[in-house]
């Protein structure tokens, strides 16, 4: 698990992280899905960003989140769901309940020995364990750009986990052998639903007030300045990856 203080960090901010968070592809969610039974758990499911997608025609899903900020949030935008308080380490619902235990965004603020456990512990034999996490595409030249001026000086501190890289899963003795995929995707965007994006992220939400400003400055002037953002508006290029693996 990353700096705890981090994890703690976007209760204050559920509102914002509700509006400007992206949802998650259809592809993405099918792919996490695949083979699995309907009853499906949305662990630290926050504003119920990936919940919203798994409600969808799906009946009995349960949202778990610790956050009562982003739990109020979940609840106020999903009153159909069954949301309640609790963690990835104290999970709860009973024995073998589910067919898929789905995270969103989350899996890199978990305790690994604990949560790993308690979700064995709550997926029936052969259940589901899918991560997802949403970013924008670094591969594109004026992504990597973007990234190499935000962490620029004033440098914020990162989260080098947030974006999914390497498989995270939980293996052995509960887990059988992971595997992920990338689903790519775009979503209309302006500059400054860019930057209210980014004071949502726990490197703004957590930094120095006054060099969080300096960074979003920069970033406000390097979209002013690329051809691809310079008029305000754009088709912001985003992938989800996708890892999965079966409870053993």
């Amino acid at each position: 698990m990353t700096d705890p203080s981090r994890a703690r960090s976007f209760g204050p901010a559920a509102a914002a992280y509700d509006r400007y968070r992206p949802g998650y592809p259809a592809a993405a969610v099918a792919h996490a899905l695949a083979g699995a039974g309907p009853r499906v758990l949305d662990l630290g499911a926050g504003t119920g960003k990936l919940t919203a997608a798994l409600a969808a025609g799906r009946p009995g899903v349960v949202a778990v989140e610790p956050d009562p900020d982003m739990l109020a949030v979940l609840r106020a935008r999903l009153p159909e769901v069954d949301a309640r308080a609790g963690s990835a380490e104290e999970i709860p619902l009973p024995d073998g309940t589910v067919d898929a235990v789905l995270v969103g965004q989350a899996l890199h603020w978990f305790e690994p020995g604990r949560a790993a456990a308690e979700i064995a512990r709550v997926l029936g034999p052969g259940g589901v364990l899918a991560a997802l996490w949403n970013g924008m595409d670094g591969d594109v030249g004026w992504i990597a750009r973007f990234d190499e001026v935000r962490t620029g000086s004033p440098r914020p501190a990162d989260n080098p986990a947030g974006g999914g890289e390497g498989i995270m899963l939980p293996g052995r003795p509960w887990f059988g052998p992971a595997e992920q995929t990338v689903v790519p995707w775009s979503r209309p965007h302006t500059t400054e639903d860019l930057l209210a994006e980014q004071r949502t992220h726990s490197w703004a939400l957590t930094a120095d007030p006054a060099d969080r400003e300096a960074v979003l400055d920069r970033l406000r002037g390097f979209l002013a300045s690329c051809p691809e953002t310079a008029a305000g508006r754009f088709d912001l290029p985003m992938r989800t990856i996708v890892q999965r693996a079966r409870r053993r």
